[in-house]
């Protein structure tokens, strides 16, 4: 009697909220990432500061690498569950502070907190991708954060420019 091998998928039973979830949060990164550079010139005129615009792409990846290395550190010690909430929560009020900054210099600490959110963010998913799914679904997972950019990348920029131009 033969027995076909039952094959594993990222959207079976115990994957699938998981693997939407991740999913989700690096799509999210994607498309604001993105909706930044689109916006960046029309954001450094309004708020007058062309001499720091490029501190504004800078801030996110230097705030981003002490990110990766607390991430690292305190998901070993304590899992992923809650440095994946607190690093979330940090991109959040990153994106709040960015949102809502009156001037370039409240908008670069906005942009700190934000990549340090992201930079940690992305440690977590990797180091919850390791401990949640069997080594089979590694890749596959991999593949579908590689995905989640696609969609941003075709219509980020565009939506960003309409959000811009109808709320400037």
């Amino acid at each position: 009697m033969s027995t076909a091998a039952t094959r594993t998928s990222l959207f079976s039973g115990p994957y699938a909220l998981a693997t939407i979830g991740m999913v989700a949060i690096v799509g999210v990164a994607a498309f604001q990432n993105l909706a930044m550079t689109t916006v960046m010139p029309e954001i450094s005129r309004d708020l007058d500061g062309e001499t720091l615009y490029a501190l504004a792409f800078a801030a996110p990846l230097a705030a981003g690498v002490p990110g990766m290395v607390l991430a690292g550190n305190w998901t070993d010690r304590a899992g992923g569950r809650i440095v994946a909430w607190v690093s979330a929560a940090l991109f959040a009020v990153g994106t709040a502070v960015v949102m809502l900054a009156p001037t370039m210099e409240v908008f670069l600490v906005g942009r700190l907190v934000e990549g340090f959110g992201a930079g940690a963010i992305d440690v977590v998913l990797y180091v919850l991708v390791a401990r949640i799914f069997p080594e089979e679904l590694h890749g596959p997972v991999f593949a579908g954060f590689a995905a989640a950019w696609v969609v941003p990348a075709l219509i980020g920029p565009a939506l960003a420019g309409i959000v811009t131009d109808v709320w400037n």
